[in-house]
């Protein structure tokens, strides 16, 4: 659902998608090829959100902040399932691990990767290219070549989920039983396994 609020209509680009069951509240800008996943709450209301062409903020993921702040998702960012992004700042093509949090004034730099569960105190800088871990967060080592161009990979999946997600995607009714010419996935899990094998 997309909400206004006190003035503020969030601007989706159409070739985006947000998924019906994600809040989008308010001050919130996003940018080209952007998924929104169900579950997702992005709150523009007591200050800014900026979400940059070709991110994607997955499933129960919470964008937020404290009044007067901007967040900004720059172009690439991840945001896996169940993270929480509360008025810190993401660059480029960086990754945020499964339920990791990231606090207030925190700054994460270019080609990040932080791993699932991760906890980034308030005020933290990161600088490119950090391996992040742990609670507190502490960098352990720098991302390769290798490792970035795996996540890159893998973002380009979600990349292209909003123009699959427009044109093939529709409300339906659940099945009682299984249909014989079910479809099958064989092309998502090849897809798959070449992103594994380049890692």
């Amino acid at each position: 659902m997309i909400y206004s609020f006190k003035g503020f209509i969030p601007v989706v680009h159409p070739s985006s998608f947000v998924h019906p069951q994600a809040a989008v509240t308010g001050n919130v800008i996003i940018g080209k090829n952007v998924y929104i996943g169900p579950g997702a709450a992005i709150r523009g209301d007591w200050g800014g959100v900026v979400i940059e062409d070709g991110c994607n903020v997955q499933e129960n993921c919470t964008i937020h902040m404290f009044p007067g702040i901007t967040i900004t998702l720059q172009e690439g960012a991840h945001i896996g399932h169940g993270a929480i992004i509360h008025g810190a700042h993401i660059g480029k093509n960086v990754l945020v691990g499964m339920n990791a949090v990231i606090m207030d004034e925190a700054v994460i730099e270019d080609e990040c990767i932080i791993g699932a569960l991760t906890f980034v105190k308030a005020k933290e800088k990161f600088e490119k290219r950090s391996l992040i871990v742990g609670n507190p967060a502490r960098k352990i080592k720098e991302v390769s070549d290798e490792m970035i161009a795996w996540k890159t990979k893998g973002t380009a999946l979600y990349q292209q989920l909003p123009s699959e997600m427009h044109e093939q995607s529709q409300t339906v009714e659940a099945l009682t039983e299984i249909p014989k010419d079910r479809p099958t996935q064989e092309s998502l899990f090849q897809i798959w396994e070449e992103i594994k094998g380049k890692s």
